[in-house]
């Protein structure tokens, strides 16, 4: 039987605990300021616990949460600042959504060492097209890039992602990392496998690699992507046509997971982006808000 969803009080008091309780472990460690005075009336743990909410309720702009915040949650944070001071706020706390993400994976009980790894990656635009060229945000990291599934040239960085593959249901997400929109695949693909060991990993064409049997030897690990025709070739043989559909079959569910997240939290376009902390909040703030609703929150069978 099916369990109603969690009213959005549960889902706040929810959150907020389990912050609270992170928090208080571990995650103030990548709050600590150096100054001699700091208003921390509005604490570090409701600052977290207002974004996260206000990303699981599918508000996709910082505006929008500290909006509808101001209008309906007054009771449950007297102490919200303007939204100058939120916005502040929330930046100083911006390496605080990392290593969340990390524990709400390690704690979602889905993790199985017997099913096949899903390797993939998606776009995170500042800009679009055109408007790529005049982009300077958050240098550290962003830059140009194309996006070969969205035919999109684009200023920003490009989130790869590395699931385990589960019947009936998404991949869990083992290994999220973020970097440039230029880094490819391939190349970012180098520095995982030796985490991926005793398994099959299903890519797509961007990560196959001239290495594969060293890596399957040395680490056990399988890696089987859709087939590429070669210089001047119109068809695919049988065999290799049969083969690039069954992993494309197998790959689907990470596509999938993909596409949810950013109907959940529109996490592709960050247009109102304006700095690098503001970056980190909108990458990983918004992939934890979403793997907390999913791991914790909906409903379930």
């Amino acid at each position: 039987m099916a369990q109603e969803p969690r009213d959005w009080q549960d889902q706040l008091v929810t959150l907020y605990l389990y912050v609270c309780k992170h928090y208080q472990q571990s995650l103030w460690t990548y709050c600590q300021r150096m100054s001699t005075f700091a208003d921390l009336s509005f604490s570090d743990e409701e600052v977290i616990t207002l974004y996260l909410f206000g990303v699981i309720d599918k508000m996709r702009t910082l505006k929008n949460i500290y909006t509808y915040a101001v209008r309906h949650l007054r009771d449950w944070f007297p102490r919200l600042p303007s939204y100058v001071g939120f916005v502040q706020r929330l930046n100083k706390v911006a390496d605080v959504f990392a290593p969340l993400l990390t524990i709400i994976q390690q704690e979602s009980g889905h993790l199985s060492a017997q099913t096949a790894w899903l390797i993939d990656s998606f776009p995170v635009a500042l800009a679009k097209q055109g408007h790529r060229f005049k982009a300077k945000v958050a240098p550290e990291l962003a830059d140009h890039g194309y996006c070969s599934t969205k035919k999109l040239y684009y200023y920003g960085v490009r989130v790869h992602v590395v699931g385990r593959a589960q019947a009936g249901t998404l991949p869990s997400p083992d290994y999220i990392g973020v970097t440039g929109a230029s880094d490819h695949d391939g190349k970012v693909f180098d520095q995982i496998p030796p985490k991926l060991t005793n398994n099959v990993l299903y890519g797509d064409k961007t990560y196959q690699q001239p290495d594969a049997d060293e890596v399957r030897q040395v680490q056990n690990l399988t890696v089987l992507t859709p087939v590429k025709k070669q210089k001047g070739q119109r068809d695919l043989e049988p065999q290799d046509q049969w083969l690039s559909t069954a992993v494309s079959r197998v790959r689907q569910p990470i596509e999938a997971l993909f596409g949810w997240i950013e109907q959940q939290t529109g996490i592709e376009c960050a247009a109102k982006v304006r700095s690098y902390n503001d970056l980190m909040v909108h990458v990983f703030g918004k992939l934890a808000g979403a793997m907390f609703f999913w791991n914790f929150l909906r409903a379930s069978a």
